[in-house]
C-alpha cells in the first residue's frame, strides 16, 4: 500500500496504526522518497512517480486536498484509494482515525464498494494535467480581469470578463465553483460545469455541459495575466496568453467506500452547514450544554 500524507499536518499518530496494521498482516508499505523522515523505517522510499505504481491500493492521510493529490498520482493506472480524515471539511474522506484498523482489514479482505470518479483531461498551453474538481483561470490582484472567450466542440459559444472561470467535475461542483455560485452537480451525472467569478461583462452564469463536449478557453489579447490553478493548485503564474483545452474523463479515479450511504448523509449536512452564516464557535454555542463540553461532567448540586 502506498501512502499519500498531508504535506504539514502531523501524521504520526495515523501511520503508526498503519504501520503496525501492516506489520501483522505482512504487507509492504510505500511512501515517496521526500516523506521517508516522517514514517517509520520499516515504510519503503521510493521516487514519488513510483507510489502508485507499486501499489496495489493508495491511502491517503489528510482532507480533501490530500486526496485530490492521490487520485492525480494514480490517474495513468487508477488504484483504490482511501482516504482517512485529518483535515477540516472532507468531502472526500470516509475515515476517522479511530475507525482505520476495522477499515484496513476490509480493504484486505475487498469489503468495500468503488465509487468512480471522472477527471478533467487539461492541455494547458501544451502542458498536460488532469483535475479531479476543477481547473481555474484567476486574475492577478490588482491586474485587471480575466478576459476569455468560451468554445464547446470549437463552436464560438460566448466571452467572459472576471475575477475567475471555473470548469468544474460534477464533484468539483461543491468547491471554488460552488463558492463562486455555481450549481450543484449530481455525481451521478456525466456533466461539467463552467462557472464565472464576480462577471463584469460577457457570460454571467453557469453553463452546465455535457461529459463528451470539448471545452477551450482563450484568453483575450487585453486580458490580464492570470493565474492557473488545478485543484487549488497553481500549474502556471501570470500567463497573458494562449488556451486551455479540456475534455471529460470517465473513471479516472477509483474511492474506496465502506457505508455509501451514511457518506452521503454526512454530506449533506456539511453542505446545509455551508451556508450557515455562523462561525464554529457561535454553532457550538447553540448546542445543549452537555454536548458543548462532553467531557466535562456535570457535578450535582451540594444539598
Amino acid at each position: 500500500m502506498g501512502l499519500v500524507l498531508h504535506p504539514t499536518r502531523d501524521v504520526t499518530e495515523v501511520v503508526g496504526i498503519i504501520e503496525r496494521w501492516a506489520t501483522r498482516h505482512h504487507k509492504s508499505l510505500f511512501v515517496r522518497a521526500e516523506d521517508k523522515h516522517r514514517v517509520p523505517a520499516s515504510v519503503e522510499p521510493v521516487p514519488e512517480k513510483d507510489v502508485a505504481v507499486r501499489a496495489d491500493a493508495l491511502i491517503s492521510i489528510g482532507g480533501d486536498g490530500t486526496m485530490l493529490g492521490a487520485l492525480r498520482s494514480a490517474v495513468l493506472d487508477p488504484k483504490p484509494v482511501l482516504g482517512v480524515h485529518l483535515g477540516r471539511l472532507g468531502f472526500l474522506v470516509e475515515i476517522e482515525p479511530p475507525a482505520l484498523p476495522e477499515a484496513l482489514s476490509r480493504l484486505l479482505s475487498k469489503d468495500f464498494t468503488i465509487e468512480s470518479h471522472a477527471c478533467l483531461a487539461c492541455d494547458v498551453c501544451g502542458d498536460d494535467v488532469v483535475a479531479f474538481n476543477d481547473i481555474a483561470l484567476v486574475r492577478q490582484p490588482g491586474s485587471g480581469f480575466v478576459t476569455a472567450t468560451l468554445a464547446v466542440d470549437g463552436q464560438q459559444y460566448g466571452y467572459y470578463r472576471a475575477d475567475a472561470v471555473v470548469v468544474s467535475t460534477p464533484i468539483g461542483s461543491t468547491a471554488y465553483s460552488y463558492a463562486a455560485g455555481g450549481p450543484l452537480i449530481s455525481p451521478a451525472a456525466d456533466a461539467v460545469v463552467v462557472t464565472p467569478s464576480a462577471p463584469m461583462a460577457g457570460i454571467s452564469r453557469s453553463v452546465v455541459l455535457s461529459g463528451d463536449e470539448r471545452i477551450r478557453l482563450e484568453l483575450e489579447p487585453h486580458s490580464s495575466a492570470v493565474v492557473v490553478e488545478m485543484d487549488g493548485l497553481v500549474f502556471r503564474d501570470a500567463a497573458d496568453e494562449g488556451a486551455v483545452d479540456i475534455s471529460y474523463r470517465r473513471n479516472a479515479g477509483l474511492v474506496v467506500r465502506f457505508d455509501p450511504l451514511r457518506y452521503q448523509e454526512r454530506n449533506q449536512l456539511k453542505m446545509s452547514l455551508l451556508d450557515l452564516p455562523f462561525l464554529p464557535e457561535q454553532l457550538k454555542a447553540l448546542l445543549p450544554k452537555e454536548l458543548q463540553n462532553p467531557n466535562e461532567q456535570e457535578i450535582p448540586p451540594r444539598c
